[in-house]
C-alpha cells in the first residue's frame, strides 16, 4: 500500500546516441549550395557551429543538389529517423544492459516531419520490439517536446517499477528543409542538424543512475507566433520560421521556468552543480546564461552539443547529458536541471538528483 502512495521514483539508467555517416562544416554547407550571399554567409560563419550531421538532397547533373518535394522529405523523415531511431535505441539498451524484450513503454518524439502510424509503430515492427508495450508519439512540440516526452515516460516508469521505459528522440531536420535564399529559412538551414537520442526510465528494482525527481513548464502565449511551421505555397512545402526575438524571450522567463522548478523543494539555483540546457543557437545559451548568472563552464556540454551537431531540436539535450554522464564529475546528492525550449513558446525543466 505505502508504494502504491508513495511510488519509488524513475531513474534516468541509460542513454543512447546516433547520426547519419555524413557530417559537413558550415563552410562545406554554403560550397555546396552555392550560396554566396554574404548575410546568408554571416549567418552560418558567426553561428558557433562547426559541423553538422545531415542527410543533404541528391545532386541533380550539374552536380547542383536537386530540390526535394514535399513528399520526398516525408519519406526521408521516415526512412531516416528509422535508421536513427534504431541505432540510438541499439546504443542505449547497451548501455544499461538490457535487451529488446524488456521494454514495456516507448515514446518517440519528433518535429520534423508527420508519420501515421508514427515512429513507435514503426519501430516494434521494425525491430521486434514487445507488441505488447505501451506507446506514446509526440509530434509537433518542436525543440522542447523531449522534456515532455520524458514527463509521460518518468510517470509510467514510477507506476510500473522494475519495468522498463525509453523515450527516443528522432529528429531528421535535413528533411524539413526549404532553400530559397531567403534570410527566414536561412536561420533554419544553417542552424539544425540530424540526431536520435534515446533514454531509459526505471523506478525500483536494480535501476541506477539520476533521479527524475520533477517537472515543471512555463508557456509564453504572447509569443506564440516566434516558432512555428507555415505552409509555403510557392514551394509546395512546410517552413519552419524562427523569431529573431526568441533568446530574449526564452533568456526572460528562464529566471521564472527555474524558480518554479525548485519551489518548495528547499533548494535554491546556487545548489544546482550540473545544468544541461537546449542546444538552440549561440544568442539562446548566451541569453540563459546571463539571466540565471551562469559560467560558461555551467553550459560546456550545451555549448559543444551547438558546436559539434547544430541544434538537434527535441534530442539535444540528451546528447549533452550523454556528455556530462562520460565526464563522470557528478556525486551521490548532486542536483541538476534539464532545460528544453521551443514553440509556444515553451520553457520545460526537470530536476535531476544523483
Amino acid at each position: 500500500m505505502s508504494e502504491a502512495l508513495n511510488p519509488p521514483p524513475p531513474r534516468l539508467t541509460g542513454l543512447g546516441t546516433a547520426n547519419p555517416a555524413t557530417s559537413y562544416s558550415q563552410e562545406d554547407v554554403l560550397r555546396i549550395f552555392g550560396i554566396t550571399d554574404p548575410r546568408v554567409v554571416s549567418l552560418f560563419l558567426n553561428s558557433h557551429i562547426e559541423r553538422r550531421y545531415l542527410h543533404l538532397p541528391p545532386l541533380d547533373a550539374n552536380g547542383v543538389p536537386r530540390i526535394e518535394t514535399q513528399g520526398e522529405l516525408l519519406r526521408k523523415h521516415r526512412a531516416d529517423g528509422i535508421e536513427l531511431a534504431a541505432h540510438a535505441l541499439e546504443s542505449c539498451l547497451k548501455d544499461m544492459g538490457a535487451d529488446p524484450a524488456d521494454i514495456g513503454h516507448l515514446c518517440c518524439v519528433t518535429s520534423t516531419g508527420l508519420l501515421t502510424p508514427g515512429f513507435s509503430a514503426l519501430l516494434i515492427q521494425e525491430l521486434g520490439l514487445p507488441v505488447t508495450c505501451g506507446r506514446l508519439d509526440v509530434v509537433g512540440m518542436g525543440c522542447n517536446a523531449g522534456l515532455n516526452g520524458l514527463n509521460v515516460s518518468a510517470a509510467w516508469a514510477s507506476r510500473n517499477p522494475g519495468r522498463l521505459a525509453v523515450m527516443i528522440c528522432v529528429e531528421a531536420c535535413s528533411a524539413a528543409y526549404v532553400f530559397d535564399g531567403t534570410l527566414r529559412t536561412a536561420v533554419v538551414n544553417g542552424l539544425f542538424g540530424d540526431g536520435a537520442a534515446a533514454v531509459g526510465l526505471m523506478a525500483g528494482g536494480p535501476a541506477q543512475g539520476p533521479e527524475v525527481l520533477r517537472f515543471t513548464s512555463r508557456i509564453i502565449p504572447e509569443a506564440i507566433e516566434a516558432m512555428r511551421y507555415d505552409w509555403d505555397e510557392d514551394h509546395g512545402k512546410f517552413s519552419f520560421y524562427i523569431d529573431r526575438d526568441v533568446p530574449y524571450v526564452v533568456g526572460a522567463h528562464a529566471e521564472e521556468a527555474v524558480g518554479n522548478l525548485l519551489r518548495g523543494t528547499g533548494l535554491r539555483r546556487s545548489d544546482i552543480s550540473q545544468w544541461i540546457v537546449h542546444s538552440g543557437g549561440k544568442k539562446v545559451i548566451d541569453a540563459v546564461k546571463i539571466n540565471l548568472g551562469l559560467a560558461a563552464h555551467d553550459l560546456r556540454h550545451t555549448s559543444s552539443v551547438l558546436r559539434d551537431y547544430g541544434n538537434l531540436s527535441s534530442g539535444s539535450f540528451l546528447f549533452s547529458l550523454q556528455r556530462l554522464t562520460a565526464e563522470d564529475v557528478t556525486r551521490p546528492g548532486d542536483h541538476g536541471v534539464l532545460m528544453t525550449m521551443g514553440p509556444g513558446s515553451t520553457i520545460e525543466t526537470a530536476l535531476l538528483k544523483w
